[in-house]
């Protein structure tokens, strides 16, 4: 059976705070390493109300001192926000601290609105068109250095794994071409999955990294003892996108009873599109979509965000796909 992880994005729910959020991913974490899960990743984003991941090696340590087994890494890592050497220094320290746990996932989005990404950035220009060049600088970086060249200290040796996220064709490329694993973020861009996939694998070029692609895809999920309770459950994240439709950014929202009146047609068309791959609903419901996902997908791991607002439910919902996971290697 395929492995399960889970992306986190430290959600600040409303009317808590910073430091509540930082607690609990590192307590979803915890529960992730008790459950049999692969990794725990954590995604940069910037300006938003919402989400305490900004900092986000910082946040990645914060786990993993509250871990012992588990990998944690960045899910991602918008590279053109950074000097590659910034990067290589920050990963190397984390896996000097945290050997042979740590994971760097690299975008090439924003991961924010255009003016915090031009504050980030201070020269927009070609940031994100630099890119490979920017990948193949870390990887340089993290590994064995040559004579002559920049030396990242810590960083230099570390070779801490690199993986490419992308949510379109051009990722994947990349990706193939650098023999390096593939992360596709279909939990929130679910268009060109299949055909992403099927470029990184067709693509793929054997690497020191890797032998044969390998493939993480992403969906939303929110588990619980009921359909009912997991649809309640999702309305916190129905609204959250809803919000970010309008520009209206705030902190995560505690769910409703209904939907009706907090969204027009528009909207829902939106957020439903962006939420087709999401698994919600009870055992039997998560068993049988996670089944047929990943049969369709061919992945070689699943992450998962888990949005809800209620920390005991959140990790209510790390157990059942947990479960869910092993009833599916036990039929297999």
């Amino acid at each position: 059976m395929v492995p399960f992880s889970i992306l986190d994005l430290s959600p600040i729910t409303k009317g808590s705070t910073v430091s509540h959020a930082l607690d609990n991913s590192r307590r979803l974490a915890q529960e992730a390493e008790r459950a049999g899960y692969e990794r725990f990743w954590l995604a940069e984003h910037h300006g938003m109300s919402g989400i305490a991941s900004a900092a986000t090696a910082l946040v990645i340590s914060h786990v993993a001192a509250g871990t012992k087994t588990i990998r944690v890494g960045s899910g991602g890592i918008m590279l053109p926000n950074h000097s590659p050497l910034v990067i290589a220094e920050q990963f190397g320290t984390l896996a000097a601290l945290y050997p042979g746990r740590i994971d760097l996932g690299l975008g090439r989005a924003p991961g924010t609105d255009m003016r915090t990404a031009a504050a980030l950035r201070r020269h927009m220009e070609g940031s994100a068109n630099a890119f490979p060049n920017d990948v193949v600088e870390l990887q340089g970086l993290l590994g064995t250095p040559r004579e002559g060249e920049v030396i990242a200290t810590p960083g230099a040796g570390t070779n801490v794994p690199i993986w490419l996220l992308g949510s379109s064709h051009y990722s994947a490329q990349l990706a193939g071409m650098l023999g390096l694993p593939f992360a596709f973020a279909s939990h929130f861009a679910p268009d060109m999955l299949f055909s992403a996939l099927e470029i990184y694998r067709e693509r793929f070029e054997p690497s020191a990294i890797l032998d044969k692609p390998y493939a993480m895809v992403g969906i939303m999920g929110v588990a619980a003892d009921t359909d009912e309770e997991a649809h309640h459950l999702f309305t916190s994240m129905q609204q959250s996108f809803v919000a970010l439709r309008r520009n209206a950014r705030g902190q995560f929202p505690p769910p409703v009873d209904s939907m009706d009146g907090l969204w027009n047609a528009s909207e829902k068309g939106f957020v439903d599109h962006a939420m087709t791959y999401a698994i919600v609903g009870g055992p039997e419901t998560v068993r049988r979509k996670t089944q047929a996902f990943l049969s369709d997908t061919r992945a070689d791991e699943l992450i998962i965000s888990m949005p809800v607002f209620d920390m005991e439910a959140r990790l209510t919902s790390v157990r059942r796909f947990a479960e869910a996971r092993q009833e599916l290697a036990a039929a297999a």
